[in-house]
C-alpha cells in the first residue's frame, strides 16, 4: 500500500491531517532523497507497522537502497541518543555532562549518504522525541552546510505530520 492510499484511509475527524500529509508527500522544496527519507526516518520513530510498511513502500522506488538505510539508521540511532542526551539536557546535576557518553555514533561520521541529508533525518526524530540538545545540534549543524531556514523547517511539518498520522493510525486500530 503507498503512502497515498494509507492517507486516503484517515477518517473524517483527521481530515486536516490527510490534507497535511498530501501536501508534505507532493511539496517540491526538498529533493527527493531529503524528503522521502525524512519520512522513512519519521515513520520508523513512530514504530507505527502501518505507516512504516507505507512510506517504505513508496520509499523503495523513490530512494536508492543506502538512502533507505541511511534514514532507517537516523532513526534508530535517534531513539539512542533522544534518550541520553534528552536525560542529561533534563538533569539538575551537570557532571554527567562532562562524562563521556560511552556509546557508538559511527554512523553519524559515514552514514552512506551526504551527511547534511542525514543530519536533517536525524534532526526530524529529534524533534519527535522532543530532545532539544539534540535537535539543537543538528540545527546547528544544518545551518552551517549552509541548509536554509524553510528546508529546516519542512523537517518539522513532516515530523508533525507523520507523528499525527500514525497517532491517528493507532487510535483506529483499537
Amino acid at each position: 500500500m503507498s503512502l497515498d492510499t494509507l492517507r486516503a484511509t484517515l477518517p473524517d475527524y483527521a481530515k486536516d491531517i490527510r490534507i497535511n500529509l498530501s501536501a508534505v508527500i507532493h511539496d517540491t522544496l526538498l529533493s527527493e532523497q531529503q524528503k522521502w527519507g525524512a519520512l522513512v526516518a519519521a515513520a520508523h520513530a513512530t514504530g507505527c507497522a502501518p505507516l512504516i510498511a507505507a512510506v517504505g513502500a513508496d520509499a523503495e522506488t523513490l530512494l536508492a537502497p543506502e538512502a533507505v538505510t541511511a534514514a532507517k539508521s537516523a532513526a534508530a540511532l535517534m531513539a539512542m541518543n533522544n534518550v541520553y542526551f534528552r536525560a542529561l539536557h533534563l538533569m539538575k546535576n551537570q557532571e554527567y555532562v562532562t562524562l563521556r557518553s560511552g556509546l557508538r555514533m559511527n554512523v553519524l561520521a559515514n552514514p552512506g549518504v551526504d551527511r547534511g541529508d542525514h543530519e536533517f533525518w536525524c534532526f526530524i526524530v529529534s524533534a519527535m522525541s522532543g530532545c532539544a540538545a539534540c535537535m539543537d545540534a543538528h540545527e546547528e549543524e544544518l545551518r552551517r552546510r549552509d541548509w536554509p531556514p524553510a528546508h529546516i523547517q519542512m523537517g518539522l511539518r513532516i515530523a508533525a505530520v507523520v507523528a499525527a498520522t500514525a497517532a491517528v493510525l493507532r487510535a483506529e486500530s483499537r
